[in-house]
């Protein structure tokens, strides 16, 4: 296979609606291999980086966007089926069983001040516990995924398809969380060794094509992390009954969006603005980034009223899961719009 050419700079040229303007650029978007290679007992599709980086900006990214995992009717859901449960925080105005008429509440005996007991419901600290274990086992895997995409040669990669396997199987461990939440203690880590696959092949990917991308990536998104947990703590940024709906709103919509757009190129039709590096593309990158930090602050509420309202502990790893999403889904889009960026 020959060497990827080099990128120019964005024309006027697009004759053929793809979003790519330069014709070299197309062309090095569209070189693929249609054989296999066998390396060591795997099968490897052999193509070239500019393509793969291609095909994975256009999955549908309902795979790994968040949520609204953490919203309203998850914890409505949750605080009435558990009510009473052991553990479960709740206040409850139910009548006397004993020594009592029927309708008459009896007060507890009193034995005088006692420590605070949170045992068997959700904590914030728990969550961040859960949390840490769920990034530690996302980041090994990423490392994993990272070192199975080969480069035999410059501009070719061997990427192994257990990867794009275990992308799938994420988001369908995803959906089963998303409907039962308590699940997630035992499905979150396997969820975070899957996706930690997927996205250290994807940023190996990338860092392929765009030398230090990656770096650049995972300190922009840190550094939104830590900047919405600060204006939430600080109250600086409040989450509203308003901005709660204007942001999962908008989120449901790029959802259906991303998922229209992959269906519809199924039948050849592109949405060329979307993977595009022109000034729309970039504007439309930075929205959507915009909007996956706003859910941050989504998810920081989630914690902080599970906690108040003492939901089960098993929710520790359910919120935890839903600040994974969150989290993965904005380092994607802010390596897409620095791929952009780097593509002017």
């Amino acid at each position: 296979m020959n060497n990827a050419p080099g990128r120019g700079a964005l024309g006027d040229n697009d004759t053929d609606g793809d979003g790519f303007h330069n014709p070299d650029r197309r062309r090095f978007f569209r070189e693929i291999s249609p054989s296999k290679n066998t390396v060591a007992g795997r099968n490897n599709f052999v193509i070239s980086v500019g393509k793969v980086a291609q095909s994975f900006l256009s999955l549908p990214y309902a795979w790994v966007m968040s949520n609204p995992v953490l919203n309203e009717t998850t914890l409505a859901r949750v605080r009435e089926r558990h009510a009473g449960d052991a553990g479960w925080g709740m206040p409850t105005s139910a009548p006397a069983q004993t020594g009592t008429s029927s309708g008459t509440w009896a007060p507890p005996i009193n034995d005088g001040p006692v420590s605070k007991h949170h045992a068997g419901v959700m904590t914030a600290g728990g969550t961040s516990t859960a949390g840490l274990v769920l990034f530690a086992l996302l980041l090994v895997a990423a490392v994993v995924g990272w070192t199975s995409v080969d480069e035999p040669q410059p501009g070719a990669l061997q990427v192994p398809a257990w990867p794009m396997i275990a992308a799938i199987g994420g988001f369908i461990l995803a959906l089963v969380m998303s409907f039962k939440p308590l699940t997630a203690r035992f499905l979150a880590p396997v969820y975070a060794l899957a996706q930690g696959a997927f996205l250290g092949a994807i940023s190996r990917v990338f860092d392929a094509q765009y030398s230090g991308i990656v770096l650049q990536a995972v300190g922009i998104t840190l550094g939104v992390f830590l900047v919405m947990l600060t204006l939430y703590r600080t109250r600086v940024l409040r989450v509203t009954n308003r901005y709660r709906r204007i942001v999962v709103g908008a989120t449901l919509g790029v959802m259906v969006f991303y998922l229209a757009s992959f269906v519809i190129g199924l039948f050849g039709v592109n949405i060329s603005f979307i993977n595009s590096g022109s000034g729309l593309g970039i504007l439309f990158s930075l929205f959507v980034a915009g909007l996956a930090a706003a859910n941050l602050a989504l998810d920081f509420e989630f914690i902080e009223r599970g906690e108040q309202e003492g939901l089960p502990r098993a929710m520790e790893w359910f919120a935890a899961f839903g600040l994974l999403v969150t989290i993965v889904w904005l380092y994607l889009e802010v390596l897409r719009l620095l791929a952009k960026l780097r593509d002017r």
